[in-house]
């Protein structure tokens, strides 16, 4: 699956920059002054090969590079929103289920790109530079696969950061906001960066499952009680994403929606 990704990310950046969608996070983005070492596709409905292809197409790949890839990435998507469908099997159908059916999902496709040798920039302590900043999804699960190179890692409750590694074709799932606010805090979105180390690429991809823009987020009243009293408010999911996009503060849900 990952060298049909590698070839998507190896096009010229005239072409890759062609692939334009006027959603956030849908177009192709890289290579900028703020995060120079990542790179990202996204696209909706990944598990069509339809849409795959449209992708691949419009950064200009034909013939069987183009087939291969979309395979690859649609056996991908499939296995994505398979894992995605088990999240009932833990026991939360009885709060959410009325919360898949109004679910949608972002597929995404990223490069993280070695560190120059001899490049000082954005470099800490520990000889590794920063490739995503420090961030919590907003959205209400993620399910992430990557290569061997690894460079995930997490903020623990002491705030010191924690690496961490990843099995060959493990799939991590991280929790975001929207099932954090939805848990009434029982589940907690974790804290998480990548960086890159040494002079390998990190390549990985995700489903980035979320409520639908209309969606009204609200804690269901089985989870609130004496010992877990009501920490947030309900809010509509497409207020809080454009709340937070104007501030892009990391404590932007408290204040939007903490109680």
């Amino acid at each position: 699956m990952f060298m049909g990704i590698k070839a998507l990310f190896d096009l010229p950046q005239e072409t890759k920059t062609k692939y334009v969608n006027p959603k956030p996070y849908r177009s192709y983005s890289g290579k900028s002054p703020v995060v120079p070492f990542y790179e990202s596709f996204g696209l909706d409905n990944a598990q069509k090969l339809e849409a795959l292809k449209l992708l691949l197409i419009s950064c200009g790949q034909k013939g069987t590079q183009r087939d291969y890839s979309c395979g690859e990435l649609g056996d991908a998507g499939a296995e994505f929103c398979g894992a995605e469908n088990d999240f009932e099997s833990f026991g939360m159908e009885k709060y959410y289920a009325s919360h898949i059916q109004d679910s949608t999902s972002l597929f995404r496709v990223m490069r993280y790109i070695a560190r120059p040798s001899g490049d000082s920039d954005t470099v800490d302590d520990d000889d590794k530079a920063i490739a995503l900043r420090a961030h919590t999804d907003k959205n209400a699960i993620t399910i992430l696969c990557q290569n061997e190179v690894q460079g995930l890692e997490v903020q623990t409750k002491d705030g010191n950061w924690a690496q961490v590694m990843v099995p060959r074709d493990a799939l991590v799932v991280i929790v975001g906001e929207a099932l954090k606010v939805w848990s009434n805090g029982r589940l907690q979105a974790a804290r998480h960066r990548v960086v890159v180390r040494g002079d390998k690429d990190r390549y990985s991809c995700g489903l980035f499952s979320m409520p639908k823009e209309e969606t009204m987020i609200e804690v269901p009243s089985e989870l609130v009680d004496k010992e877990h009293p009501l920490l947030y408010r309900p809010f509509i999911f497409a207020d809080y994403i454009s709340y937070y996009a104007s501030k892009l503060s990391d404590d932007a849900l408290e204040i939007f929606a903490g109680i």
